[in-house]
């Protein structure tokens, strides 16, 4: 076959390939038998291997997976990916509807689509002229990694759009869900344990790794599926409503869930979500709610959006799953701020798709108020669909149960006396105790704080027992010697921790806040902090009435940090960690500006209509206010939007200005 017969046979088969390939994973409607694809592929790929030259980036052959790339580089997304308020209660679905209708005025026409909740991996996929460009998982909702390689290998993903009545956009960023339907993933386990090795423990944990793996032939050996179900940003297309974006989706080949359904009224709502709540357990894929959204898109833009959810959509979820296993024993943990937790060990039971084999029993009063003991049958359950909860033992009649549970008195990782802090046992050797160190350093590299990669819990554990780490800044004086003759270990990932470690030793402010484990701050605080204070070393030196000038920082939270910043180990670490270990990127604090709203602070309360609570707290800032978390009588304005709360009510028995968002917007104007 000469060049140009192979290059019109190579079109040719990849338009059949795409065909059938669509037909059989998207319509669920094939026309030829496996043995016939296969065939059509084999010739393809022969023909491509015989002429390199005409192989494409949209070829069919690519889904196969290629090299094992170093890692995943870090790409905006074409919109932010946010998340979406949710809530279990049924009256929520009466709550929303009416906010949505007040919101939009009497008379609107309202209208929601309806889908079901995928429990899967979001996804983002770039298409430019109708091929399949980048894709890119969630990550913090407005960047992710880049994950194209892997993607191309799910055969649901369309490398080239279709061709339609619809004309396909110049370009087209859509969000997914990834998943493996049940009977796939069942199988996929079953060749596992056949092969010796370990099952996995659910269908979205399983395809979450898989789009990670840095070899993409890996990724193509798990049976991965998606759902597109949404456009995030487009140029040459445009739509009304999401239901004719749909259909859109559609027409361009992207897999889009047939039990979508568009209804007017919170009643069909209601229906609707009893329906797939009874339908839950014969869907071939893990769902664990309905998403409603509404469908108008102009109306969506005036509803607009919070920093975290948008205000036009939120999803109803199922009750969590439960389960009857055995407590086979309760064990004592030791967490990184030292208490210690009963932990559940439970006969493996499977619960809504993942095998649950301990549980938190969080402290020694909830043991006894549950009277749970070693040996008793007990009712587990998901809260969420995530995490393990026992519930309550069972009786079972003639059986003699075991004495109840107590406490150890010594630390079982150290054998430091306990001490009790309300409910709570807490281990106060703090600086020797082994669990705590190696908890430290777990949350250290997590993913939110440095980042370190291969820094999890089984090496973090590893270090502290070999007495390589014995205080949190040895961790950043290891050498890849050090690590070589430790199991697990080759010259490869020894080299790649200490690589790792040097390139988190440069970190940002907000992250290595985070990282150290200040009580009550999460990464949104962190966050705040290190914009609020600019440095270390103001956020070190402010008192508590400092601390809570600090959007989402109270009295209790800010007797914490401060508590934190003054204890003796915290300064030893600390001093250490900088003294040429950490190197810090800082920035000027937000609350160094000046302007017409020069010591004045503000406290933000209820849902604005018109901008976020983080666009309006930097417009504070730009003029020089401050935003505070609580109202005092030394707080010039209280600004409510939409279901104030308490601190509407406290601004008016302190006689604060409250002002609406109309006289916020006319205070902005005016300054």
């Amino acid at each position: 076959m000469d060049r140009p017969q192979a290059e019109a046979r190579i079109v040719e088969l990849r338009d059949l390939i795409e065909r059938h390939n669509e037909l059989y994973h998207v319509r669920d409607a094939p026309e030829i038998s496996d043995a016939e694809f296969d065939a059509l592929f084999r010739e393809l790929r022969d023909l491509e291997a015989a002429h390199p030259e005409l192989a494409t980036i949209d070829s069919p052959t690519r889904r196969v997976g290629g090299a094992v790339l170093e890692g995943f580089a870090t790409v905006a997304h074409a919109a932010p990916m946010l998340s979406l308020d949710s809530d279990a209660d049924e009256e929520a679905i009466d709550r929303f509807d009416e906010r949505v209708r007040r919101a939009l005025g009497e008379g609107a026409s309202v209208a929601y689509v309806l889908e079901p909740k995928f429990d899967g991996a979001s996804l983002e996929l770039v298409y430019e002229d109708g091929l399949l460009t980048r894709a890119a998982t969630r990550g913090n909702g407005v960047a992710g990694e880049d994950i194209t390689a892997n993607a191309r290998t799910i055969a649901t993903v369309p490398l080239r759009l279709r061709a339609a009545a619809r004309a396909v956009p110049r370009f087209l960023s859509v969000r997914a869900e990834v998943i493996i339907e049940i009977a796939p993933f069942e199988e996929y386990n079953a060749r596992l344990v056949a092969e010796g090795k370990p099952p996995f423990a659910s269908p979205r944990n399983t395809a979450a790794g898989a789009l990670r793996q840095l070899d993409s032939r890996l990724t193509a050996r798990r049976p991965l599926d998606i759902f597109v179900y949404d456009v995030l940003a487009a140029e040459g297309f445009a739509a009304a409503t999401h239901w004719e974006i749909l259909a859109a989706l559609v027409e361009w080949g992207f897999r889009v869930t047939d039990e979508r359904r568009r209804v007017e009224t919170a009643a069909q709502i209601r229906d609707y979500f009893r329906e797939m709540t009874a339908k839950r357990e014969e869907m071939p894929y893990e769902i664990d709610g309905v998403v409603v959204k509404l469908d108008d898109l102009a109306a969506r833009r005036e509803l607009g959006t919070t920093s975290h959810h948008p205000r036009w959509a939120f999803a109803m979820k199922f009750q969590p799953r439960r389960a009857v296993t055995r407590l086979l024993d309760i064990v004592a943990s030791v967490g990184r701020t030292g208490v210690v937790t009963p932990v559940a060990m439970l006969e493996p039971v499977v619960i809504g798709g993942v095998t649950v084999s301990r549980a938190t029993l969080h402290n020694r009063e909830e043991v006894a108020r549950k009277d749970v003991r070693k040996g008793d049958l007990v009712a587990v359950q998901r809260a969420g669909d995530v995490i393990p909860q026992v519930l309550e033992w069972i009786p079972e009649q003639g059986r003699r149960r075991a004495r109840a549970f107590r406490m150890p008195a010594r630390c079982p990782s150290c054998r430091t006396p306990l001490v009790e802090r309300g409910p709570f046992s807490v281990c106060p050797n703090s600086l020797d105790c082994p669990a705590q160190l190696a908890g430290r350093i777990i949350h250290l590299g997590s993913r939110h704080a440095l980042d370190v990669e291969g820094l999890g819990e089984e090496t973090a554990r590893l270090l502290v027992a070999e007495g390589l780490v014995k205080h949190l800044p040895d961790l950043f004086d290891l050498k890849a010697e050090q690590l070589t003759p430790l199991e697990g270990f080759a010259e490869k990932s020894a080299g790649a921790l200490v690589a790792g470690l040097a390139r988190a030793a440069r970190a940002e402010l907000p992250r290595f806040l985070y990282g150290l484990g200040i009580p009550e701050v999460g990464a949104t605080v962190a966050r705040q902090l290190a914009r609020h204070f600019g440095t270390l070393a103001a956020l070190r030196a402010a008192d508590e009435e400092a601390l809570t000038a600090v959007e989402g920082v109270g009295p209790i939270m800010a007797a914490a940090i401060a508590g934190f910043f003054r204890e003796e180990h915290t300064v030893e670490v600390l001093d250490a960690l900088l003294d040429g270990r950490i190197r810090l990127v800082e920035s000027e604090p937000a609350s160094a500006a000046t302007g017409p709203f020069e010591n004045l602070k503000f406290v933000l309360t209820g849902a604005l209509a018109g901008m976020t609570r983080e666009e309006a707290r930097r417009e504070i800032e730009a003029r020089g206010g401050r935003v505070v978390s609580s109202v005092s009588a030394r707080t010039s304005y209280v600004v409510v939007g939409e279901d104030p709360g308490s601190k509407y009510d406290k601004a008016q028995k302190l006689g604060v200005e409250i002002l609406d968002e109309a006289a916020f917007r006319e205070l902005l104007t005016a300054s």
